[in-house]
């Protein structure tokens, strides 16, 4: 790591470190009512106890296994789509009313169908996900494929390039940028899907442990479960950018 990269972690963990002890000396001072806040301590102490007992891995590997899915679902459906409709101009004018139409509805309100046609496991959490995901990465697919520079496409059909051959050393290169800027909004997306899932009808999850603590009104419970699903995004979202790191070599 380069002393600049340094210099900056370092603010990034001084900058956390001060709103940590303001939160707390905000309730311990009592200027900031702890039933309704909190404390980082209890927070602490709270996630300590989880994975001291094990009792959290079970819900953790519940979570992680619907959102990956849904993320890998959702995501190879919309590179798929988006490759076909950035490609083929008729199809795309045929289905754009209907694409508009599902992109605007609140996909949230389908959990509960998801719930009938699935049932309570995972797959109604993942189906739920996946239908997150999938319009965050299409249209960033889509547009991609769409802004290839006309010229690039004849010259490589002047040179007898096959439809596969545009597809996989053209259009899949030039959405490359445009798919992983979308995909660290897939990550949050498929985590989404996930809780709100398990919010609906579940018996194990991250989910299912924050319903169960604002079912108590056990603030530090609920604030824990938040803080261990966003740790676990943002290590999502650090391999996604170690992998889009090693891809943009490939794209080039």
């Amino acid at each position: 790591m380069t002393r600049d990269a340094l210099f900056i972690r370092g603010r990034q963990l001084a900058l956390l470190l001060i709103l940590l002890a303001g939160w707390h000396f905000a309730t311990a001072w009592q200027w900031l009512p702890g039933f309704f806040f909190g404390s980082p301590l209890a927070v602490g102490r709270q996630l300590l106890a989880w994975f001291g007992d094990g009792s959290i891995y079970p819900h953790l590997a519940t979570t992680l296994a619907e959102t990956a899915l849904a993320f890998l679902l959702g995501t190879s459906a919309a590179l798929l789509a988006g490759l076909w409709l950035g490609i083929d101009r008729l199809a795309a004018a045929i289905a754009d009313p209907y694409i508009k139409a599902a992109n605007v509805m609140p996909r949230v309100i389908l959990a509960p169908i998801f719930s009938l046609w699935f049932g309570l496991g995972i797959w109604s959490k993942v189906a739920l996900g996946a239908s997150l995901v999938f319009f965050v990465v299409f249209f960033n697919v889509y547009q991609g494929v769409r802004e290839t520079p006309p010229e690039w496409i004849a010259n490589l059909r002047m040179l007898g390039a096959s439809r596969r051959q545009l597809v996989w050393r053209l259009h899949v290169p030039a959405a490359a940028g445009w798919l992983f800027s979308s995909l660290h909004s897939a990550v949050g997306m498929a985590f989404v899907g996930a809780v709100v899932g398990e919010y609906l009808g579940s018996a194990r999850g991250i989910g299912y442990l924050i319903l169960q603590a604002e079912g108590v009104f056990d603030i530090n419970a609920v604030l824990a479960g938040i803080v261990l699903l966003t740790v676990c995004a943002l290590l999502l979202d650090g391999a996604l950018s170690r992998l889009e790191g090693y891809c943009r070599r490939w794209r080039a």
